[in-house]
């Protein structure tokens, strides 16, 4: 079986901080912002697809490419700022368990973080001793199991069809929805998996001959392409199920609130499965980003750390967090928005990567598959621009 490192990939896209900006998205403004998640998963679909295929037509991951072709000091700067986007992305990981095994089970915060930590390491070990397969299995079960909540709530209080419809017009009104579209673009195209995904194919295949190559982008497409449908129906139904059955209720800007305005509204059983599904999304995902932290580090520096050493560095910032009080879902939304802004730090090197004939040989970029990533790019820049002149000057 070929397909599996896409799906390690897509569990990146449906981590606790899409919980929060796509249910607040739908409880605060209904429909309006369904467009972005649909252009998002776009626009993922493409760069995950050719991060996949610098993997496999170089031999090495994107960081490794990068880093060749970097001075030493700018390196240190590239690795610094992605490893920022890393530690960002456990933040929300971790504070989303804390939170699931709070609703689950009545348990403080720091202890729900110290928890979702500990299974995280157990997670890694699995990968260690027994390899990429198994790991891609467990993977792949554990992200099938986080949309069961969303579908039961949807088949219980199904969505307005005419509201449905006029989702899918792009538009934003005000501040706030620019700043919610930005969180959901940041929770939906995620820098880390960028740099990870090339590593996992590359490692998933070993080495290919140039005969082969053409079949193995071929079944790389049909894998991003499943992986990417899957992630992106559940991103797609927490903000339908929010905007359907949550629209106007009081109480429903956190994740607290939404476990409750679940369980008042629709059921218990609902709830229940909305507070598993964050669990195993914090879980899952944070196992992948510490081991999308370590491809960083070694693509970038040429050093690797223990995986489990790493884990319990990266977590501090996110329990020092729970700690202090901080408002979980602010931060889970919060920390959705600093990865936006990584993000053209990875695809503008994906894109100029992919687009150089020099390193991708008879794989290069299409003229048109260029064109596309640049615009993708352009986008995400543009965005944040308008989100930082929103912020301090609107």
């Amino acid at each position: 079986m070929l397909l599996g490192p896409a799906f390690v990939a897509a569990v990146a896209y449906v981590d606790p901080g899409n919980f929060a900006a796509n249910f607040s998205a739908g409880a605060q403004y209904g429909y309006l912002l369904l467009w972005v998640l649909i252009v998002a998963n776009i626009m993922a679909s493409l760069v995950q697809y050719l991060s996949a295929k610098v993997g496999l037509v170089t031999g090495q991951s994107l960081p490794e490419v990068i880093a060749h072709r970097l001075p030493t000091k700018a390196r240190i700067a590239y690795w610094v700022q992605a490893e920022l986007v890393a530690v960002a992305t456990d933040i929300a990981e971790v504070i989303g368990g804390a939170i699931a095994l709070q609703l689950l089970f009545r348990l403080p915060l720091v202890v729900g973080g110290i928890i979702t930590g500990l299974v995280s390491l157990l997670l890694l070990f699995i990968y260690s001793r027994r390899g990429q397969k198994v790991f891609e299995r467990l993977i792949m079960g554990l992200l099938l199991i986080i949309p069961l909540g969303f579908f039961t709530g949807l088949f219980i209080s199904p969505p307005d069809g005419g509201a449905l419809v006029a989702g899918l017009i792009p538009q934003l009104h005000g501040r706030d929805t620019v700043l919610l579209a930005v969180a959901m673009l940041g929770a939906t195209v995620m820098p880390h998996v960028v740099y990870l995904h090339s590593a996992l194919a590359r490692d998933r295949h070993g080495k290919i001959s140039v005969d082969q190559l053409k079949h193995f982008l071929r079944v790389t497409r049909v894998d991003v392409g499943i992986a990417m449908l899957v992630a992106g129906s559940v991103n797609i139904a927490m903000l339908v199920l929010a905007a359907s059955a949550l629209r106007g209720l009081p109480e429903v800007d956190t994740l607290a609130g939404i476990f409750t305005a679940l369980g008042s509204n629709i059921g218990p059983l609902v709830a229940f499965l909305f507070a598993l599904g964050l669990l195993v999304s914090g879980l899952a995902s944070t196992a992948v980003g510490s081991h999308a932290g370590a491809v960083i580090m070694e693509g970038m520096l040429h050093r690797r750390i223990s995986p489990f050493l790493r884990r319990i560095i990266v977590i501090i910032p996110a329990i020092v967090l729970l700690a202090l009080q901080v408002e979980p879902t602010k931060a889970l939304i919060a920390s959705q928005v600093a990865l936006s802004f990584g993000i053209p730090f990875a695809l503008v090197p994906l894109a100029m990567v992919t687009a150089s004939k020099k390193i991708m040989g008879e794989s290069v970029n299409h003229l048109a598959t260029t064109v596309a990533i640049s615009v993708i790019t352009a986008i995400v820049i543009v965005l944040n621009f308008v989100l930082i002149g929103l912020t301090f000057f609107g």
